[in-house]
């Protein structure tokens, strides 16, 4: 398990990361360093047309969500007030418009790195629709901690998405390389 430092260096390379591969595609990047709820970087193109963007780091592993971010989970109980079943319920409304995210493994060195772009839409579908295939397998009940939300998006969950700047960067013409 990573330490909360180790976690921090994680997260403030993959900003910086993020943000070098947007200003290299021709984009303003402004970055908040954590202090925005909900988005960490601010692109903006020649138009003066702004994206917001949140950026998920890891060095290696999975990320890591809590389901309730992204759709609205019922418990069921039984007589015993015990939790028998989570349901799924209706997906939750985006909270900032044009949000699109970008998936980091953060390499131990340069040109290692791995980046995935998709609309945070994207992003809800794919977390829900996993959560609600493996709760499915269990019968709907999380087999150790029934009252558990946790979720996790794996690299290949996103490998379609990889690389997938355009989301951000259409109609911008890139900056041309010496």
């Amino acid at each position: 398990m990573a330490s909360g430092r180790g976690m921090m260096l994680t997260k403030q390379i993959g900003e910086y990361l993020v943000a070098c591969e947007l200003a290299r595609r021709g984009l303003v990047v402004a970055t908040f360093s954590g202090n925005v709820p909900d988005f960490d970087i601010i692109a903006i193109n020649a138009k003066g047309e702004a994206f917001p963007v949140q950026v998920k780091a890891i060095r290696g592993g999975s990320w890591q969500f809590s389901v309730d971010k992204f759709v609205e989970i019922k418990f069921d109980f039984d007589s015993e007030k015990q939790i028998v079943k989570q349901i799924v319920g209706k997906l939750k409304p985006q909270s900032i418009a044009n949000l699109v995210c970008v998936f980091v493994i953060a390499g131990e060195k340069y040109g290692d790195d791995q980046f995935f772009v998709l609309e945070w839409k994207k992003v809800q579908e794919i977390a829900v629709n996993s959560y609600k295939s493996w709760l499915e397998l269990h019968g709907n009940v999380r087999p150790k901690k029934h009252y558990s939300l946790h979720c996790a998006i794996r690299k290949s969950d996103l490998e379609q998405y990889q690389d997938n700047w355009s989301v951000i960067t259409k109609g911008v013409k890139t900056v041309e390389s010496p």
